[in-house]
């Protein structure tokens, strides 16, 4: 009787056992790699929220099925300090523990996670949150870009506004690194042929520092009638606080990193702002998914919802929903082909419509700007900036639930 108690007791243990393995092997991880430390660290923060609000109401849901299978998904989170060597230790670790994506929302991070992503027997997916087209650049084959257009399409809006108002002559402090000097490099450009001058060039790491009185001296040193600023949308706050105190009454044009709404935030409105030319802030572009994301994601994380909330919220919707149409959870390079089989997904479901996907991995999502004029700001024009025939801009109108004013750039 002992012998077969034992051997009861073995069996049910070895069924749990076995039950856990299997109910483990039933689980996708995605992996995020970010600045979560730092003052950085509440944009990396934004855009982990989002993807965690995307994976608890598809797990909530029950999941997705694949095969027959139903599996849910499991976030892993690391900091690396928006530090390439950090981000590439991450990355490891994360693959390492079964991560078939891996989520990143730095240039220079993303540029060192994607050496090694391709590996042969060790691949996964990059989901990059950045809007350099250097990053398509790389030529990876394991890529999603899932940030809105690229960052020159906004330049060139930013640019062409800051005319209208008559600003010829601006100075520029905007972070350090690859998509700070992208950034200063395009905008120099475009600014001179339109017949501005650039006075003052004084980047700053927006990463690392709190105290912008040395550029921003420099800078206001040469009269300007608007200054070129950006980074983390907390760091770019204190800019424009610090440049205020210090006598500065033009206009700000504010690179797409950073956000007017957060910025307004912990700037306790917009007043500081006013004159300010930058990305339309994400509630104010309306579609049907955004004010009911607005309200569970606010009872959820209790703090504001921000461009990063949406676009990563997006981007691991439409992941999950690649993997269930590519039919597998471990191929990646099949998802990878299979992505846009996914697409598009309109303002019913996500608060940030995705309307395709180049062969390079960039997800086509429109962007918006927006200014800040006596005090608020004005309503937003959303630029389609992919557009190649009518045709497709029908389609466009025909799938799109946004009601804000919409513009086809010439492509």
């Amino acid at each position: 009787m002992k012998r077969w108690k034992s051997f009861t007791v073995f069996a049910i243990v070895c069924f749990a056992l076995a039950w856990t393995l299997t109910a483990r092997a039933q689980e996708i991880v995605i992996g995020f790699s970010g600045p979560l430390s730092g003052p950085a660290a509440e944009y990396g923060q934004d855009m982990v929220n989002g993807i965690d609000m995307a994976i608890n109401e598809i797990n909530n849901a029950g999941g997705i099925t694949v095969g027959g299978q139903k599996y849910k998904f499991r976030l892993e989170r690391l900091d690396d300090k928006a530090d390439p060597t950090h981000a590439v230790t991450n990355a490891r670790r994360l693959r390492g523990n079964g991560a078939i994506a891996v989520f990143n929302g730095v240039f220079s991070t993303i540029a060192a996670i994607g050496k090694i992503n391709e590996e042969k027997g060790n691949e996964f997916l990059v989901m990059g949150y950045t809007s350099t087209p250097k990053m398509y650049d790389m030529g990876n084959k394991l890529l999603i870009g899932i940030t809105a257009p690229p960052f020159t399409v906004y330049a060139d809006q930013f640019v062409s506004t800051a005319m209208k108002k008559g600003y010829k002559k601006v100075a520029m402090v905007v972070t350090l690194g690859a998509y700070g000097e992208e950034w200063r490099v395009y905008f120099k450009d475009v600014w001179t042929k339109a017949g501005g001058v650039i006075t003052a060039d004084k980047p700053a790491n927006y990463y690392t520092e709190t105290d912008f009185s040395a550029p921003l001296t420099a800078a206001l040193a040469t009269s300007p009638d608007c200054i070129l600023i950006g980074g983390p949308s907390a760091t770019t706050a204190l800019v424009v606080e610090q440049a205020r105190s210090m006598g500065f009454k033009g206009g700000f044009i504010i690179i797409d990193q950073a956000k007017l709404d957060y910025m307004a935030n912990l700037l306790k409105g917009y007043k500081l702002m006013e004159n300010t030319i930058g990305v339309a802030t994400p509630m104010s572009v309306p579609v049907p998914a955004s004010v009911p994301f607005e309200k569970r994601f606010k009872a959820a994380y209790k703090r504001m919802v921000t461009s990063e909330c949406f676009r990563n919220y997006g981007g691991m919707t439409a992941l999950a929903k690649a993997i269930e149409k590519a039919g597998t959870t471990t191929d990646v390079r099949k998802i990878r082909a299979d992505f846009y089989k996914a697409l598009p997904i309109n303002g019913d479901h996500i608060p940030t419509e995705i309307f395709g996907i180049r062969e390079s991995g960039q997800l086509l999502i429109n962007g918006s700007t927006q200014n800040v004029e006596k005090g608020q700001l004005t309503p937003p024009i959303q630029y389609f900036w992919w557009v190649k025939t009518d045709q497709e801009w029908e389609d466009i109108k025909k799938v799109t639930k946004s009601k804000a004013n919409m513009v086809r750039l010439t492509n």
